[in-house]
């Protein structure tokens, strides 16, 4: 790649861009007879769409009612200014400053507690009403007529007002583009990305925002200040929520992405109020589309269609190009050592740990201790509690009772920031990086937040050499240097996985909480990111959740299995794979008695599955189906077959694919590879709805009905012709004749299952694919369901995932057990329930099984 010379580096600035774009301006504003201010309201209202974009583009906050900044400011110069003797351009340019410091600290401290829509109304709420007091408030601010004869004695003249106005406007766009690459600035950007993130890294989000309100309504209130000296006047009618959007509009038009889109929107919002305005009075009805035309042709605004002329698609310019050079030696990558006085403290203790969400308990009571040192397991079924327990631990979650000792201190009563700076690091179960950043920054972020550096507005954060070494050292230990200056954006999953972590030890963190690492990662990534994680608890601490129990077993140093939120077992690999409580939570309470031996379990499986033909005509096909999330695979190479009338079982632990098999089957989720035909027709590209009709209904693992409407309303919206009539539900399910009028938020857990069973059969369905259709259901429940479902074959073919296997193989035709998003193994049903070892070894917990996928013979 060509480095720009320096010279050159100098004219793409934007400051330099802005400078000129304003001179030539001028001169053609001259050249062509057009009022000189009319360009001095461009330049004002450049730099009051730079200090709204700031809040746009670098924060993500959207300020409908910036105008109420604006017009105060307005207001203050005029006001205020006037009171000082001797008072001139300089001192009321400095009031409007200082009184939109005072005024967006105020104000930011009160709307910034909520966020997104809101925020925009609350601004907008703010707008109205300092409108309405200009408005009525006579004495004071003069009303309709608003006040006149504001001093200028400085620059009296027009062009000498525009001079003094360009140069001001750049300077303060200077300070603007100084402060986006300043740590606040970074870090602005990291929070627009993702706040929770942000959050997690020990950062004050709040303060963070607020600060950046404070710089914003700075920059807002001198653009302010400035047209009430052009006006020489200043009128209530800036603060009307008809000019509220003016700001945000001007920036999209110019590009939101951009630090200059600003500067071009303003450009052209005025030039063309300005000239139809001239030709009529509902000039709006003409230039309303061209906006439309301009958001269609680009979102990126008119920057946005320049940068797509010279093949820049996908550049943002709120900051310069680029990262910091890389070093030609880089150091090793340096863990946190432990403290020497500690002893064999642990450095988690969970101390009768409680939480509950109405009647579902996710913790109940638990104790344990994380060592200082080594890879400590969190396992255990879906719905067991793990996620949550992970947000108790980090201050996402509350927990209702017990204590979090983080190295024997109590941290249960500290927010989620203040718990990741005494060094508590977490990666999370969807990927969680800053994805318009760089590689190189998303780790810089975090390295930022570890050396203290949070709000700095001056120095360039690029320009900290000791904080760019340790980078490129963590980017190393991750195998990412040459992926560093890339957008996240642009990684492959595994690359963000990877990139995730890296993170995380980027905050010099003594405990590591890993959640889900290897989801959705090939099996290629699954062994790098492994090894990664093995070697970090040679020297961390390190808490992982994961439902890859083989590797999870080959790789632990202890293990503690949560089911239904209580703890059933905690100890080594060994002792937690043979525990009959853990075994009967995976497998089953038939399974929980005798567990296969773990000298037996632990040989690698090499059995070839003797899957039986299909003896009925095919109704589904699913051909070397690959699908994700994000893009990571979660099925990798899918084959199985429905027949017409049998009842398949899809079996298979945690995060192997049962359910986004379902996803990828009913249209909700398109495969990225592969075919699935249905009844001789090709659904794999179809929509949702279309796959639906065809004849493929799916009821969902958790039910989800919809809580506000009854039974009979759920029902109906669900009827078609052809589907079952209500007196066949009525037979089917008694219980739901009962209760039609009850809403679904009030039915217990088994009749929402009833009510979920009977709207899949509302349509005409030949295919019913039911997920995890006896989770969470008292055992007289699960009888009663299990028994409307065997009944069901009569009217359509079956798909059933579930996690225990004797829950289903007992009704099942054949089954197919999943690894990894493969079949690992496929035949007759009953060969499977007869097999209790394989079941144990495909299904349960085993000691270190590498379980691949088998060759599955017809």
């Amino acid at each position: 790649m060509k480095v720009p010379s320096p010279s050159m580096r100098l004219l793409a600035h934007p400051i330099v861009v802005a400078a000129v774009a304003l001179v030539v301006g001028s001169g053609a504003a001259l050249a062509i007879g057009m009022p000189i201010h009319r360009i001095t309201q461009i330049a004002i209202y450049a730099l009051y769409g730079a200090g709204v974009n700031f809040l746009i583009g670098y924060l993500g906050l959207v300020p409908f009612g910036a105008s109420f900044f604006f017009g105060c400011a307005s207001y203050a110069v005029a006001i205020l200014g006037g009171m000082i003797a001797g008072g001139n351009e300089i001192t009321g340019l400095i009031v409007a400053v200082l009184f939109s410091i005072v005024l967006t600290t105020v104000v930011g401290a009160i709307i910034l507690r909520r966020r997104g829509l809101y925020f925009s109304l609350l601004t907008l709420a703010c707008s109205q009403i300092a409108f309405e007091v200009a408005y009525k408030w006579t004495a004071v601010t003069g009303g309709e007529n608003g006040l006149q004869n504001v001093a200028r004695p400085l620059f009296p003249s027009a062009a000498a007002f525009h001079a003094f106005t360009v140069v001001v406007v750049l300077g303060v766009l200077w300070l603007l583009w100084r402060t986006a690459h300043a740590p606040l600035g970074r870090v602005m950007q990291a929070l627009r990305d993702n706040e929770q993130r942000v959050a997690s890294l020990g950062y004050d989000t709040y303060r963070t925002k607020l600060v950046a309100v404070v710089v914003a309504g700075a920059a807002i209130g001198v653009a302010g200040g400035l047209m009430s000296l052009l006006l020489q006047g200043v009128y209530a009618n800036n603060l009307n929520w008809a000019h509220a959007g003016d700001p945000v509009l001007m920036a999209a038009l110019g590009g939101v992405h951009h630090f200059l889109g600003p500067l071009w929107g303003a450009g052209i919002f005025i030039l063309l109020e300005d000239r139809l305005s001239a030709i009529t009075e509902n000039w709006w009805l003409f230039f309303a589309p061209i906006i439309i035309v301009s958001a269609l042709f680009s979102h990126e605004g008119v920057q946005g269609i320049f940068l797509n002329l010279f093949g820049r698609r996908d550049r943002w310019t709120l900051t310069r190009h680029g990262i910091p050079a890389r070093p030609a030696t880089i150091p090793a990558y340096a863990p946190v050592v432990a403290e020497s006085d500690a002893g064999d403290r642990p450095i988690l203790s969970v101390r009768d740990l409680s939480k509950s969400f109405g009647s579902i308990i996710t913790q109940s009571g638990i104790s344990l201790d994380v060592g200082r040192v080594g890879l400590h397991s969190l396992i255990g079924p879906n719905g067991a509690g793990k996620t949550t327990f992970f947000n108790l631990l980090t201050g996402v979650l509350r927990p209702d009772g017990g204590d979090i000792l983080l190295d024997g201190r109590s941290v249960v009563d500290l927010a989620p920031h203040r718990r990741a700076r005494l060094g508590i690091a977490r990666s999370f179960q969807i990927l969680s990086v800053f994805p318009n950043l760089t590689a190189f920054e998303n780790v810089r972020i975090a390295v930022q937040a570890a050396d203290g550096h949070w709000f700095g507005l001056w120095r360039d954060a690029h320009a900290d050499a000791d904080a760019n070494l340790r980078v490129w050292s963590l980017l190393d230990a991750v195998g990412l240097v040459d992926r560093a200056g890339e957008l996240c954006a642009s990684l492959a999953h595994g690359e963000k996985r990877l990139l995730e972590i890296a993170v995380s030890l980027a905050t010099r963190a003594r405990l590591l909480l890993l959640d889900e690492p290897l989801a959705g990662l090939a099996e290629s990534d699954r062994k790098v990111v492994g090894a990664l994680i093995r070697r970090l608890a040679d020297s961390h601490a390190v808490f992982l959740i994961e439902h890859d129990i083989d590797r999870v077993l080959a790789m632990s140093d202890r293990i503690t299995v949560l089911h239904q939120g209580r703890l059933i077992a905690d100890g080594a690999p060994a002792e937690v794979a043979g525990h009959p409580e853990v075994v009967a939570a995976y497998l089953g309470t038939g399974h929980g008695a005798a567990p296969t031996p773990v000298a037996e379990a632990s040989r690698p499986i090499e059995i070839v599955a003797t899957a039986v033909a299909v003896e009925r005509r095919p109704l589904l096909t699913v051909e070397g189906v690959s699908a994700g999330y994000g893009g990571g695979t979660v099925l990798d190479g899918l084959d199985l077959v429905v027949g017409t009338g049998e009842v398949v079982a899809l079996l298979g632990r945690n995060g192997v694919g049962k359910t986004t098999a379902l996803r990828a089957i009913t249209g909700v989720l398109p495969p990225t590879a592969g075919r699935i035909v249905f009844d001789d027709t090709e659904i794999g590209r179809l929509r949702a709805d279309a796959i639906n009709r065809l004849g493929i209904s799916l009821v969902p693992e958790g039910r989800r009905l919809f809580p506000n409407l009854t039974v009979a309303e759920n029902l109906k919206l669900s009827t078609r012709s052809g589907g079952a009539s209500l007196e066949e539900i009525y037979d089917l399910f008694p219980r739901i004749a009962q209760r039609l009028k009850s809403r679904g938020e009030h039915l217990s857990g088994g009749e929402r299952q009833m009510v979920a069973i009977a709207r899949a059969l509302m349509v005409p369905s030949r295919l019913i694919l039911l997920d995890e259709p006896f989770e969470g259901l008292a055992p007289a429940v699960v009888q009663e369901v299990r028994a409307a479902v065997a009944r069901l074959t009569s009217r359509a073919s079956l798909v059933i995932v579930e996690h225990h296997a004797e829950s289903v193989l007992a009704m099942a035709d054949r089954a197919y057990v999943l690894v990894n998003g493969r079949v690992a193994w496929g035949g007759a049903a009953p060969l499977l329930a007869a097999d209790r070892p394989l079941q144990e070894r495909l299904l349960g917990i085993v000691n270190g099984a590498d379980v691949a996928p088998l060759t599955r013979r017809a």
